[in-house]
């Protein structure tokens, strides 16, 4: 099977928010693989730093986490002036339909079932990101 060639990913930085350690190391490898840099994050708190320090092009977030939640830690990064623009997209391991809307009331660009695949990933990147 040949790997599709995805022009534009090469350098793209991907901030990568769970308190899951499978799925940080996960979208980590697979994002790694296609020339992204990734960073990662446990939690809201820990991400925000890193998202002054690294300014990723996309944002992808738990979230059900401890301290700080994915809808608390979208809705402080879709309020700040500098980082509004960075597209969020929301991780679940619930597919509920109130999950969905809430995430898109605090800003989220799109959400994503838990566990996810390669292709809905780079999908999701594809989709947000100009490249």
């Amino acid at each position: 099977m040949v790997e599709e060639n995805r022009p534009g990913l090469e350098g793209l930085k991907v901030l990568v928010i769970d308190d899951s350690k499978t799925i940080r190391k996960t979208a980590e490898t697979l994002l790694t693989r296609e020339g992204c840099e990734v960073f990662t994050a446990v939690d809201g708190f820990d991400a925000l730093s890193k998202i002054a320090d690294h300014q990723p092009d996309i944002v992808f977030v738990d979230i059900m986490m401890p301290r700080l939640d994915g809808y608390q830690t979208c809705a402080l990064i879709k309020h700040n002036k500098v980082f509004r623009s960075i597209p969020v997209i929301m991780l679940s391991s619930k597919d509920g339909l109130f999950d969905r809307a809430r995430g898109r009331i605090v800003g989220s660009q799109q959400y994503l079932t838990k566990p996810f695949t390669k292709d809905e990933l780079l999908s999701a990147i594809a989709s947000h990101v100009r490249t």
